[in-house]
């Protein structure tokens, strides 16, 4: 899609979990945020947000829509993608505690943990630093989240953990056009996260344009 670059149109997987929220916190941030559940409407798109939710429930329902493959596609042609806890998990290549049949989308270099926090009663909110973020401290909600327990070589570690049993623990990456967070940032009124999402679908529509420019000048 060749989209306004000031006025992104980012999707949300819209199969399961928090979907309406991060529409709002989208839209906040000057994109033009959509639903996305049905393969025809990722051509419709300039970025990708996949919720928290549970991923067992979200990557089932992708295949039966026949969205899973076309989803893969995306990512692997480069479409921006952010993913919050189960959104994390989707994006991972690899992942440990989880269905031997679980399939992901992947796109990210990384081993992630399901549920590695624990369980619901296990949910906890704590704030920390996040890399490329202005303004101090992110206060993160985590519920029944995951981790990365291993990140390779050209995925930028963004926020650990700090103090108690899980210190250093990785909680948000990025990889390219791809950013993942094992907290939910659609559930508190800050918006930092959502923001550099937004700017990277923003720099990544000026770069296809600037190489779109470049091949009808008949620059190499």
């Amino acid at each position: 899609m060749s989209s306004d670059s000031d006025r992104p149109v980012i999707g949300v997987l819209a199969l399961q979990g928090d979907v309406r929220e991060h529409l709002a916190a989208l839209t906040e941030q000057g994109a033009r945020a959509v639903t996305v559940r049905r393969p025809e409407e990722l051509a419709d798109v300039d970025g990708l947000v996949l919720p928290g939710g549970e991923s067992t429930t979200m990557v089932k329902l992708a295949a039966r829509f026949g969205l899973l493959e076309p989803l893969r596609a995306a990512v692997h042609d480069g479409l921006p993608a952010y993913g919050s806890c189960a959104g994390m998990i989707l994006l991972a290549d690899r992942l440990l505690d989880a269905p031997a049949d679980q399939e992901t989308i992947g796109g990210l270099d990384v081993t992630v943990r399901r549920n590695a926090f624990g369980r619901q009663v296990d949910s906890f909110e704590s704030d920390l630093a996040f890399e490329s973020l202005p303004g101090g401290p992110v206060h993160a909600v985590f519920i029944r989240a995951p981790w990365v327990e291993e990140a390779g070589e050209q995925v930028v570690v963004l926020g650990r953990v700090v103090g108690g049993a899980a210190d250093g623990r990785i909680v948000a990456v990025r990889q390219g056009n791809l950013v993942a967070t094992s907290f939910h940032p659609e559930l508190t009124g800050d918006r930092r996260v959502h923001a550099l999402f937004v700017d990277i679908v923003r720099r990544h529509l000026a770069e296809q344009a600037g190489a779109d420019a470049g091949n009808e000048r008949g620059v190499p």
